[in-house]
């Protein structure tokens, strides 16, 4: 019933491994990670094994960083829509009258949706095995990364297919997973970093230790999930037309949003009760009003929540006690945006064919600039509210720390680069749901197309200058960190006088050049280039998916 005889095991095997993207996607994995190892390997022709242990090592650390990187930021995308894509596919509630145990279907459901992933990790086995004769590490040391490694991707696909179970949507499933596996993650990879001269109590660690912690973790959500299918309380009427907003805030435990009071109306504007005044743009309106707060504020409440509590730690120690840090808290506030910034606008467009009314869109007069001005607009609106929550300790550290007050351009030098991010991944996300048919599809293809852009250029830049410094390929990878949000928030010249040296990473240089408000102009030469370089990618987007619905569909243009 579980494993031999589950049904939904087999047809999720089946129509996972059988499609061609599984292909495709293992012979990209695979072959990023190959190509990884390619131009790490060391280049001299004769090898001394007894001095070159520890690039050895690096080059396996590093190899088990990206992969872990990716497997974690994969397991979502696999199992966050285990069942709420049963939901959308409205066959939920005939899932529920089968005559499978919930434990069944949960088990069937989380095995079916991480054995493609766990395919992926153990394929990439044998480009590992290669390093080996180049000393510095053992194979008990790569089995143990290697076990490591599943356990967390199992923790983190049942943390997922927990989610799925909470929401309707796979949309609000993936963004609340990320948020809960982002600090995990980021917390197994600097305990392995951490412990990179520790073997032994590395190996106890990932044999003794995690084990447990997984069994334990994947155990209490397993249940809980199991137990909320026994007795699902979103069904009836498909689970889609039940959701009452004000039931809800009522029964809500922690923050209440209350669509008739500042700041919520932002984001969450009150219903219409009159009629709409002439010229207003009607995608807009209908987006704002129905569209996004359909299915309830559970979502918006955990994302707030959530994020909140995160945003803690970093907040006191790079806001308040070291001002000169203050670019990791931004950096924070950029990696929240670029999570639930695509959630928003990934299925502005993919939504209306799914529902069906995409030819019906098309054939009004509203003109295809109004479509997507309105498309974009709702989505970049909830986003940029939801982002702009956690920069207000920005505004009370300046108001508090005297320090930020001679450094007043750098902090409005930080909210410009957040605003250009928040517009950019609102515009991408918008362009993939131009470009799918599926919202989910639509949404893992804007995170893809993110993480290329924004964090592409950060890895290539250290594996870099790790590998090979002194080649011209460094210097090409310095010049493209110009395009990541993060490079361009840490060479924000500010400046911190009380400072420790190794807290101060810029001092004011002798005045050889222009001045512009009592900086020199090379000082802002990285900030202003990201900040020119999301706009034009901003605006060529908007032209290309402008372009595609006046030809590719051929839209009536008598709006105009």
């Amino acid at each position: 019933m579980y494993l031999r005889e589950n049904p939904v095991l087999q047809r999720e095997l089946l129509v996972n491994l059988r499609m061609p993207r599984a292909f495709l996607l293992m012979l990209i994995y695979q072959g990023l990670l190959g190509m990884l190892v390619y131009l790490a390997w060391p280049q001299e022709s004769r090898l001394n094994l007894q001095e070159s242990p520890e690039a050895t090592r690096q080059l396996i650390d590093l190899f088990f960083l990206g992969q872990f990187i990716l497997a974690a930021m994969m397991a979502p995308s696999f199992a966050s829509g285990a069942i709420t894509g049963e939901k959308e596919r409205k066959t939920y509630e005939m899932l529920l009258a089968s005559p499978l145990v919930p434990e069944a279907i949960v088990s069937g459901k989380i095995i079916a949706s991480l054995t493609h992933l766990g395919l992926l990790v153990f394929t990439s086995l044998p480009i590992v095995v290669l390093c080996l004769p180049l000393g510095g590490v053992s194979l008990y040391e790569v089995l143990a990364a290697y076990i490591g490694m599943l356990l967390c991707v199992l923790s983190f696909g049942v943390i997922s297919l927990a989610c799925s179970s909470f929401f309707a949507r796979t949309s609000a499933s993936l963004v609340v997973s990320y948020l809960l596996i982002l600090p995990l993650a980021i917390t197994a990879v600097a305990v392995w970093w951490s412990l990179s001269e520790q073997g032994s109590l590395r190996l106890s660690l990932v044999l003794v230790v995690l084990p447990s912690l997984v069994i334990t973790l994947c155990s209490l959500l397993f249940y809980s999930t199991s137990s909320r299918m026994l007795h699902p309380p979103d069904v009836g009427s498909e689970g889609k037309e039940v959701v009452d907003i004000e039931e809800e805030n009522r029964k809500a435990v922690g923050l209440i949003i209350n669509r008739d009071q500042f700041p919520d109306r932002l984001f969450a504007p009150p219903k219409r009760n009159d009629l709409m005044r002439d010229g207003q743009n009607p995608v807009l309106n209908k987006e704002l009003h129905a569209e996004i707060f359909s299915q309830g504020t559970l979502m918006l409440r955990l994302v707030i929540q959530i994020s909140m509590v995160l945003s803690i730690p970093m907040m006191c120690w790079s806001l308040f006690f070291f001002p000169s840090q203050s670019y990791w808290y931004i950096g924070y506030v950029i990696l929240f945006n670029i999570l639930v910034g695509p959630v928003f606008s990934a299925g502005s467009v993919t939504s209306e064919r799914e529902r069906q009314t995409l030819d019906l869109l098309l054939t009004t007069n509203i003109s295809p600039w109004k479509i997507l001005w309105g498309k974009l607009i709702s989505g970049l609106r909830v986003s940029s509210v939801l982002t702009l929550f956690l920069t207000w300790p920005l505004l009370i550290a300046v108001a508090l720390v005297t320090t930020y007050w001679t450094n007043l351009i750098p902090v409005l030098a930080f909210f410009l680069i957040i605003g250009a991010t928040c517009v950019t991944t609102s515009v991408v996300a918008l362009l993939c749901s131009t470009l799918f048919n599926k919202s989910s599809h639509a949404m893992l293809l804007s995170y893809l197309m993110i993480l290329v852009i924004f964090f592409g250029p950060l890895a290539a830049h250290a594996f870099a200058d790790q590998f090979f410094p002194e080649s011209d390929a460094t210097r090409w990878t310095e010049t493209a960190l110009t395009v990541s949000p993060f490079a361009a928030a840490y060479e924000v010249p500010f400046y911190d006088p009380e400072a420790e040296p190794r807290y101060t990473r810029w001092i004011p240089a002798p005045e050889t050049e222009a001045v512009l408000f009592g900086y020199q102009l090379s000082d802002w030469r990285e900030t202003g280039s990201y900040l020119i370089w999301t706009t034009l990618l901003t605006c060529f987007l908007l032209v290309v998916m402008l372009w595609l619905f006046r030809n590719r569909w051929r839209v009536s243009e008598s709006g105009q």
